[in-house]
């Protein structure tokens, strides 16, 4: 009865204690090893540690121990933060690990990674894998985001609105909405397939890098803390720095930058590279005479103080007006193509087309910057001279002179009075142009008569309108 009693107590005390025995699977041995060197296992490696040890661990760092399986991280339980990167992972579940607030999983060849159970996580470091999706969704709290050097082709941070650091370098992402995250202070987008940023929202910025873009325009007018800036090879026209007075790092080189602002007030820059911009003509700065040694193209000498001083010219190609009595062959263009509308619109003429009507000819040359236009009026007549019924002496290419035709040599010379019948302009032989002027002086709106003396003696009055 004795030994009976003795039998079954034993039996009640090993059920009712069975977790002072329990035991968690470590198959991986550098996993185990690491466990062992941390006092967590005692040799020798035998795929197995004591739960007890490790249900309470908060802090892990197992980084660099070649470890290829983590399984028996579901264990540790408690666990708040966990660094087990540089390590050979090609998976890893942390679905257990609800109390995660930081988790350090970059350098190794994860190909998902899932963190929809952890909501306390703040920093999530995962760059440096082989990850296509990273789901924030269930992650309010995160502060710092980096998962750069993966194969994300979207990523969603809209729900992430303590966010302060962001990097997603070298990925495939073609867009990005930070709308949500005011705090942001760095961000680093770099080496995407990004074609617009928009930072309106992040007034907190200091720090922005998306090189190697697709990026058309770039507005940082809201950023007043940004201090530097990196964004070359883009396809940025246009930079207005001038609100950014804590910018010391500038790098834009390799854009198509029309315009460059950086009136800041501090043109102290540590670092301003706007290299390799073939259509910027000048810089808007501070102090033109005060230009920093260490600014790139050293060679650059176009500063100016206002946008207004910068002489952005496109060249283009000028005719005067044409009489003729049959028809004109277009001639060979240096700068532009002819149109038949004004700004390149309507229909493209070549080089070698005859043109049998009458009609005005536009031509048009665009660069990235800018375009210009000249244009002239071809008229088919077969009367022996044209005399035109205005002009417009604005200066604009377009009927800026007054200019009578002499198609057959027949006119001996005109004069232009006004309507008091006062001589403002005497015009000889061979030079019947008038660009609105007395003696120096604009004349303005208003009708003026003209009478022509042709060689026969005959005489031709009439009236044209000059207009401003």
């Amino acid at each position: 009865m004795v030994c009976k009693t003795s039998f079954l107590s034993i039996i009640v005390f090993f059920f009712i204690n069975t977790d002072l025995f329990s035991q968690t699977f470590v198959p991986d041995d550098n996993f185990e090893q690491a466990l062992i060197d941390l006092g967590l296992d005692t040799a020798p490696l035998n795929n197995f540690v004591p739960t007890e040890n490790i249900i309470g661990i908060t802090s892990l760092n197992i980084r660099e121990k070649n470890i290829l399986d983590l399984t028996g991280i579901e264990d540790f339980t408690a666990l708040s933060i966990l660094d087990c990167s540089t390590n050979k992972l090609n998976a890893i579940d942390v679905s257990k690990n609800t109390n995660l607030t930081e988790l350090y999983v970059f350098d190794n060849e994860l190909t998902n990674l899932d963190v929809s159970t952890l909501p306390d996580l703040k920093i999530l470091w995962c760059h440096n894998n082989l990850i296509s999706v990273v789901n924030t969704n269930q992650n309010p709290d995160l502060i710092s985001l980096v998962c750069r050097n993966n194969r994300l082709e979207t990523l969603n941070v809209t729900k992430n609105p303590e966010l302060v650091v962001l990097a997603f370098e070298n990925n495939e992402i073609s867009n990005i909405d930070l709308s949500n995250n005011s705090f942001l202070g760095r961000l680093q987008a770099g080496r995407n397939r990004l074609t617009s940023l928009d930072v309106a929202q992040n007034i907190n910025l200091s720090y922005i890098s998306c090189e190697e873009n697709n990026i058309n325009s770039l507005e940082t007018i809201n950023n007043l803390n940004l201090s530097t800036l990196i964004c070359y090879s883009n396809n940025i026209s246009e930079l207005d720095l001038s609100r950014n007075a804590s910018l010391t790092v500038l790098d834009c080189n390799n854009n198509n930058l029309c315009r460059l602002n950086l009136r800041n007030g501090n043109n102290a820059f540590a670092i301003a590279d706007f290299r390799l911009n073939s259509s910027l003509g000048c810089v808007v700065v501070d102090n033109p005479s005060k230009i920093p040694i260490n600014w790139e193209p050293e060679d650059f000498i176009s500063y100016v103080i206002s946008q207004d001083d910068c002489d952005i010219t496109v060249p283009v190609d000028r005719l005067n007006n044409i009489v003729s009595n049959n028809s004109f062959t277009l001639p060979v263009l240096l700068n532009g193509n002819y149109f038949t509308e004004t700004g390149g619109n309507g229909v493209m003429l070549n080089s070698g087309d005859v043109i049998s009507t009458s009609q005005t000819i536009y031509i048009y040359k665009e660069t990235i910057c800018d375009s210009n236009e000249t244009s002239f009026s071809l008229l088919i007549s077969n009367d022996s001279y044209f005399i035109p019924k205005y002009f417009t002496p604005n200066n604009d290419g377009n009927h800026d002179f007054w200019e009578v035709f002499d198609n057959t040599n027949s006119i001996k010379h005109i004069s232009i009075y006004n309507q008091y019948g006062k001589l403002l302009k005497f015009l000889p032989k061979n030079a019947f142009i008038w660009d609105g002027t007395m003696n120096g002086n604009q004349l303005p709106t208003n009708d003026y008569w003209y009478v022509i003396v042709l060689n026969s003696g005959e005489i031709v009055k009439g009236h044209f309108s000059l207009k401003r």
